[in-house]
């Protein structure tokens, strides 16, 4: 296989940092995706090399590993392995008094190994890459279970989202990775993903928490207001002398729970009480009234 240069093709110096990487794959994958190029095949070649980079780079055990090992980077391990069982069978032996070995040994040992030809390498089983991708939601998105079309390295995967999935959670999709090699295990798909909240509700695991306005007349006298929730309104009774700052709480209101259908959290309303502006004569002459009886 030839040396495929990662960094080049994300544009990127080989020293860059991981949000380096990040915002380079997302300019270029949004340049090449087929939904932006259709019926392009450059485009979609282009596209298929960004992920693969990507999947390799943005991963930092894999991006050590491609930087030590390039093209031969996924047989690390059992190069490594190999490395440490020829250093015990060559001491064991005595074939050298020195115990000490050059780049080159191991190099060829690798290349009998792993290398092109080789039948023991024709035999030896290895397990697909591990492919890791974001996906972008709506918070209100993540209201009900739902189904997406994800495509990971020009393959479309068909997910099923369940309700309630957190900002940054990863999930783990079974040899939805890399294909094996000489009939090893494919690789697994780890899909984060990011939640995008842009509603008046703040989030804090499965509760949500909003604030709503009353006027001064239903703080002091009491009375029902028609609240916003996260899915539609609620009726509230407000009770008399209501202070500003007061929280109260609608239980089962909040958001979904992962994996627990037809449970959800609760929702917390800070009441903000409006003082009345633009005060007419009257008014203020009946505030007075109001301010001499609580003096009295």
């Amino acid at each position: 296989m030839a040396f495929i240069d990662y960094y080049k093709i994300l544009g990127i110096d080989k020293k860059a940092s991981e949000s380096e990487i990040k915002k380079a794959y997302r300019k270029l994958a949004r340049k090449y995706h087929p939904d932006v190029n259709p019926n392009d095949k450059e485009a979609e070649k282009k596209f298929k090399a960004i992920n693969e980079a990507n999947e390799v780079l943005s991963h930092a055990e894999n991006r050590k590993k491609y930087d030590k090992y390039g093209k031969d980077w996924k047989h690390a391990e059992e190069f490594e392995k190999a490395q440490q069982q020829q250093r015990s069978q060559r001491t064991y032996s005595q074939q050298s008094s020195s115990g000490q070995y050059s780049d080159s040994d191991y190099s060829d040992f690798f290349e009998s190994m792993f290398g092109s030809g080789g039948r023991r390498s024709q035999n030896v089983r290895f397990r697909g890459q591990d492919f890791n991708a974001e996906l972008q939601l709506d918070i209100r998105d993540v209201y009900h279970t739902h189904k997406r079309t994800l495509t990971v390295n020009g393959n479309n995967i068909r997910l099923t989202i369940p309700a309630g999935v957190k900002n940054g959670q990863i999930i783990k999709i079974k040899e939805k990775g890399g294909e094996g090699i000489n009939g090893g295990p494919n690789g697994d798909l780890f899909i984060q993903f990011t939640i995008q909240n842009n509603t008046p509700f703040k989030r804090d695991n499965n509760n949500l928490y909003t604030t709503e306005n009353i006027d001064l007349y239903t703080a002091v006298l009491g009375g029902e207001i028609t609240a916003n929730t996260f899915d539609g309104k609620a009726k509230l009774k407000v009770n008399p002398e209501t202070q500003n700052g007061t929280q109260v709480k609608l239980k089962g209101k909040g958001f979904p729970i992962y994996k627990k259908e037809g449970e959800f959290g609760d929702l917390y309303i800070t009441y903000n009480v409006l003082i009345p502006t633009k005060l007419n004569a009257k008014e203020k002459e009946l505030f007075n009234e109001l301010l001499n009886l609580r003096k009295a």
